[in-house]
């Protein structure tokens, strides 16, 4: 059976209906299928944590994202403010992860020191191979 519940009520799922829009306060909607639907696309999402090297300049960029195609395309077009001056990029590493904080623990990682000097190795190896 499925249960109508007031939008009111929704909110702390995030928003319904098109982007960026909240239903009118008093708007009906099924809950089940709208509260499954979305936890089950949020179990299904995976985080990307990907690596970046600049072929023209000794620059090395680690992100995170949940679709790495398109996110190294846009480096690579210019349209990141931060990397746009070092283009174009490789990747050198990419890593799957089921969760966003997962992810962005690894992130936080290859960004300390010991993450950097790792990812420089891994660069140099992986030239050395090309």
């Amino acid at each position: 059976m499925v249960k109508q519940v007031d939008t009111k009520d929704l909110k702390s799922f995030g928003h319904c209906g098109r982007a960026g829009s909240i239903p009118a306060s008093g708007t009906y909607l099924k809950a089940w299928n709208t509260i499954n639907f979305r936890l089950i696309f949020f179990s299904m999402a995976a985080y990307h944590v990907y690596v970046i090297k600049s072929i023209s300049h000794n620059y090395i960029y680690v992100g995170i994202t949940d679709n790495p195609d398109r996110r190294i395309h846009a480096h690579n077009q210019g349209y990141s403010r931060t990397t746009k001056p070092y283009r174009p990029f490789r990747v050198i590493l990419t890593e799957v992860f089921a969760s966003r904080p997962e992810a962005r623990k690894r992130e936080i990682e290859l960004k300390t020191g010991a993450g950097k000097a790792f990812l420089r190795k891994l660069a140099h190896e992986t030239e050395s191979r090309d």
